[in-house]
């Protein structure tokens, strides 16, 4: 039986994955992630405000605001990695009134090949690609693990959609 300290420090980790449509490359998406990492409000439904407070943009120690006026919520998230080879970032919640007391979250975004997919060929005539988020956080009061992972995975599907809009309506644009 475990003691109730070391239940308390038990770590809860998740993990969502969406793939989207064919056509989309990850690349693009990748771009979409990174030239901007303070404009998550783009893409995530329940962000509606994202701005930077310091750092350089697309470079670790950059760090962001964001929040939510329906529910008056926010936090102030760090870049702590990012790897365009892999295409792969990573931040951390610093402060936030959300009740973490520790989060790091991990995106990437891999290329259909990369998830046991379509061949090289298949992939340059747009095979598509999928985006994975996954986090590690100490326990938060008030919340489940499985809470928080159907949040992350709402939140990805909502991210798809509109990420998936963007590049159609820059399409049409071009």
């Amino acid at each position: 039986m475990a003691l109730a300290s070391e239940i308390n420090h038990q770590k809860w980790e998740g993990k969502a994955v969406a793939k989207l449509k064919n056509g989309v490359k990850a690349e693009q998406i990748w771009s979409l992630l990174t030239e901007d990492f303070c404009n998550f409000d783009k893409w995530l439904p329940t962000i509606d405000t994202c701005h930077q407070i310091e750092g350089d943009n697309g470079k670790p120690g950059l760090i962001r605001y964001c929040s939510s006026s329906s529910s008056t919520k926010w936090c102030q998230e760090k870049l702590i990695a990012i790897d365009p080879k892999v295409r792969c970032l990573s931040y951390e919640i610093l402060s936030n009134n959300l009740g973490f007391k520790s989060y790091v979250s991990t995106i990437k975004v891999l290329k259909s090949t990369e998830i046991g997919g379509d061949s090289e060929e298949e992939e340059e005539l747009g095979g598509g690609c999928e985006i994975e988020w996954s986090f590690v956080a100490d326990p938060v009061d008030g919340l489940s693990c499985e809470g928080l992972g159907d949040y992350i995975n709402y939140s990805l599907k909502g991210m798809v959609e509109n990420m998936e809009k963007a590049l159609f309506n820059q399409m049409e644009i071009n």
